[in-house]
């Protein structure tokens, strides 16, 4: 009986040493894990944004420690443990490959931000990424497209810095090109497509907005003319337009969107700035 027993607990012994030795092979095999440039992914090909060029679209976003930054499709790491490293931003990247989140986290541990470098196994399209304050991405033009709707209703100001890839008609406010590799960036232009009243240094003025993206073109209604816009422009939540008065005097408004709000500063051509409000009718 003794040796049925001891027999039992040599075999249990070896079944243990050989799970433990299995187990520690494939933690083995993972840390071990490294990407091969142009491997398959869900949605595209793994190739890295260089080194150079990463610090080139963080800085076009001008981020900063405040910046919340979310890189789409984050591979390795490099962007969003960058914006970690040498911004000071809180960073997350969003990558579908398990390997390649493992791989993130280590790699974010080794340059001793893994507290603020963290990494999600989820796909990009099924992802609420609106806290984002910076988006960083390198997909394809087909899949910028798909994403631009949700990326334009995301909060006005926030800004998009995409590699080598643009988002059709929706231009991008800068282009920078290092080594014949592109970055585009964009900043969320806020919606303001139709009709302000304006209250103007006791002036009211009622104002068209036609909007694409960023662009602007409408008319001013003020007294008995109806004045086309010059210069009109949005940087985020941020208004330009200008017109001719009936006088022949141009008006220059500056101003900030907040929902249905508008508010800001008119100059003359000559005169001091004065003080306007604007609502959505």
């Amino acid at each position: 009986m003794k040796s049925t027993t001891l027999a039992r607990r040599a075999v249990a012994a070896l079944a243990l040493a050989a799970f433990a030795a299995t187990a520690c092979a494939q933690a083995q095999k993972k840390d071990d894990f490294q990407p091969q440039v142009g491997q398959a992914g869900k949605d595209v090909i793994w190739v890295p944004t260089p080194e150079d060029l990463v610090e080139r679209m963080l800085r076009m976003a001008q981020t900063t420690p405040n910046d919340f930054v979310i890189d789409l499709g984050s591979g390795d790491g490099r962007i969003a443990i960058a914006a970690a490293k040498k911004f000071g931003a809180r960073s997350m990247g969003i990558e579908y490959n398990p390997d390649m989140v493992e791989l993130s986290t280590r790699n974010a541990a080794k340059e001793g931000v893994a507290g603020k470098a963290r990494f999600a196994k989820a796909d990009i399209f099924e992802s609420d990424f609106s806290q984002a304050s910076v988006i960083t991405m390198y997909l394809l033009p087909g899949l910028n497209l798909k994403l631009r709707p949700k990326l334009l209703d995301m909060k006005p100001g926030t800004r998009i810095v995409s590699h080598q890839f643009n988002m059709d008609d929706w231009q991008p406010d800068e282009v920078t090109n290092i080594e014949g590799r592109r970055a585009y960036f964009w900043l969320v232009p806020a919606k303001v497509a139709g009709t302000w009243r304006l209250v103007s240094g006791g002036e009211v003025l009622d104002v068209t907005l036609e909007q694409k993206y960023q662009m602007l073109e409408g008319t001013v209604k003020l007294g008995t003319i109806n004045a086309g816009l010059r210069d009109a422009k949005l940087h985020g939540d941020r208004i330009d337009f200008a017109f001719v008065d009936q006088g022949g005097v141009r008006r220059d408004f500056s101003g900030r969107v907040s929902g249905n709000m508008l508010e800001g500063t008119m100059k003359l051509e000559t005169g001091p700035e004065s003080r306007w409000t604007g609502t959505k009718r």
